[in-house]
């Protein structure tokens, strides 16, 4: 695998630049495909989305200046990109961000990319109901194994904070699984 910072500096020139990007493609795509996809719980949405975040590091590379880790960067350009995508779509359909989250879940049971049980749904579904915030940072500690210290590059947030939004979201699901 080619370091981080080699990798940048080819992404950064034009005469390495096509197969860099290759490189950066194959090296990250399955992380933030699945980081993106628990955000938007749609495939097809998720590939969009994956498209434009790649894109949009292509076209912003110049502009990484390496104050975080080159994934890092790319992981909150994905998060940015999935919630501005979410915004897009419940205001296309007009319905509430609150609505589109559930609707999505209901529409998990009939997508079929998702390959989870009974539980898997109910977790989703409880995961809807939580502030954008504590749903990001709930997916990164708990499925994505991320450490706090990540995270807090990621989301631009304090260590301190990230723990208390990781606390509410769990009592909050703890509290909607236990309702059924």
């Amino acid at each position: 695998m080619i370091a981080e910072e080699t990798l940048v500096n080819e992404l950064k020139q034009k005469e390495s630049q096509a197969k860099a990007f290759e490189v950066l493609v194959n090296t990250y795509k399955e992380r933030l495909y699945w980081h993106i996809r628990r955000i938007v719980l749609n495939h097809d949405d998720t590939d969009d989305v994956l498209q434009n975040t790649f894109i949009k590091v292509y076209r912003n590379i110049e502009g990484f200046k390496g104050d975080s880790k080159l994934y890092s960067w790319m992981y909150r350009i994905a998060t940015n990109e999935s919630l501005t995508f979410l915004k897009q779509k419940s205001k296309k359909l007009g319905v509430s961000d609150e609505e589109l989250k559930m609707k999505l879940v209901e529409n998990l049971q009939s997508d079929v990319y998702f390959e989870g049980d009974q539980i898997q749904l109910k977790l989703q579904q409880a995961l809807a109901t939580l502030p954008d915030k504590q749903k990001l940072v709930f997916t990164m500690k708990y499925f994505q194994e991320m450490k706090y210290d990540e995270i807090s590059e990621v989301l631009q947030t304090s260590v301190g904070a990230l723990k208390a939004s990781y606390h509410l979201a769990v009592k909050k699901i703890e509290t909607y699984l236990k309702i059924d």
